[in-house]
């Protein structure tokens, strides 16, 4: 079954198309980094009107780049949910063209999900259940994976996501959007110690998280320092602002295998490309005799192929959409409302 999937949920137009859900046949990409570095971060108009400006020509691409013709195509992928609102809508609205011309269901899917899915790519063995630990700019998450549909949150920050937190420290630094790489390049110059930083505990949820406390503290550490004239040992600081974020997510994620009775680990999202957070990863599941599933760099970011894989298996539980299947800028990874309305509509009636 080949899949034609679209992903435009921040500031990468993505569309690949991928066959039974592990094959993947094209994965053409347009980013917009160098675009929204000269602000700092992601401009959601920008990205919206860069996303309409590149979708179609980047569909050709995907299809050329397969070796398929429009006529091959099965069934339509398309992100609805999380993501920034007018950019989701592109991709949405294009997809939903394409499934009415091509007269092939149209399936919805959560960007998490696919992060999660991506591991499918890369890893043919790899099967439910299992834990993952999803990390990325807009979405830090511990889900339990029962089923390749059936998913259960179990813990998520409260505030920041751990990329936002990455992208901010970043650029309070001096470091340019997205900061993920050049924080982790900064990183692996020192070997921190330096700075005390905070780590958050939620009293009464142990998988929980918070890193707006430890966004605050970098950035009144680096403007305090330029106040007083004092200097800055970056590097340290970009270490020691790593190390935080892995002591918040690392033992959370293996007391959550504990807890969901899980030997399994995939690693899933943006962040998971950091080389200190994945170093930390193996090491805590080797003490523990836990399996670890670490995406290829290529796969960690957004990309189409991710949401083609989980597509296929949402086909197979039966998640369909109608043309009035609308974009979220917020929404539940264990939420399957939206996904499976069109099938159960009279049900919400």
């Amino acid at each position: 079954m080949k899949i034609l999937a679209f992903e435009s949920s921040c500031d990468e137009t993505a569309v690949a198309v991928v066959e039974d859900g592990r094959r993947v046949l094209s994965d053409a990409i347009a980013s917009q980094a160098d675009m929204h570095a000269l602000y700092g971060g992601v401009v959601p108009e920008i990205a919206s009107r860069k996303h309409v400006e590149a979708i179609a020509a980047l569909t050709d691409k995907a299809l050329a780049d397969a070796g398929v013709t429009r006529r091959d195509i099965d069934a339509v992928a398309v992100t609805y949910a999380p993501g920034l609102i007018g950019a989701g809508l592109v991709g949405l609205s294009f997809a939903k063209s394409v499934a009415y011309a091509l007269g092939v269901p149209l399936i919805p899917v959560h960007h998490i999900r696919g992060h999660i899915a991506a591991n499918y790519l890369a890893f043919p063995e790899l099967e439910p259940p299992f834990l993952a630990l999803c990390m990325s700019g807009g979405n830090t998450l511990l889900v339990d994976v029962r089923d390749y549909t059936d998913l259960t949150l179990v813990g998520a920050t409260r505030d920041d996501a751990a990329g936002e937190c990455f992208d901010k420290a970043a650029r309070v630094l001096g470091m340019p959007y997205p900061g993920g790489k050049p924080m982790d390049e900064l990183a692996q110059q020192s070997a921190g110690g330096v700075y005390d930083l905070p780590r958050a505990s939620i009293e009464g949820h142990p998988l929980d998280m918070s890193f707006s406390g430890l966004k605050t503290a970098v950035v009144n550490l680096a403007h305090n320092a330029g106040q007083k004239g004092e200097p800055l040992d970056c590097a340290a600081l970009a270490r020691d602002f790593t190390r935080a974020v892995s002591d918040e997510l690392v033992p959370r994620a293996m007391l959550a295998a504990r807890k969901c009775g899980r030997k399994t680990l995939v690693a899933a999202g943006g962040v998971a490309a950091n080389t200190i957070l994945r170093a930390d990863l193996m090491a805590a599941c080797a003490r523990e005799g836990v399996k670890l599933y670490l995406p290829p760099l290529r796969l960690c970011g957004d990309n189409g192929a991710m949401i083609g894989a989980q597509g296929y298996y949402e086909y197979l539980a039966g998640a369909r959409a109608d043309l009035s299947l609308n974009a979220y800028a917020t929404r539940d990874i264990d939420d399957a409302v939206v996904a499976y309305r069109a099938q159960v509509r009279d049900i919400f009636a």
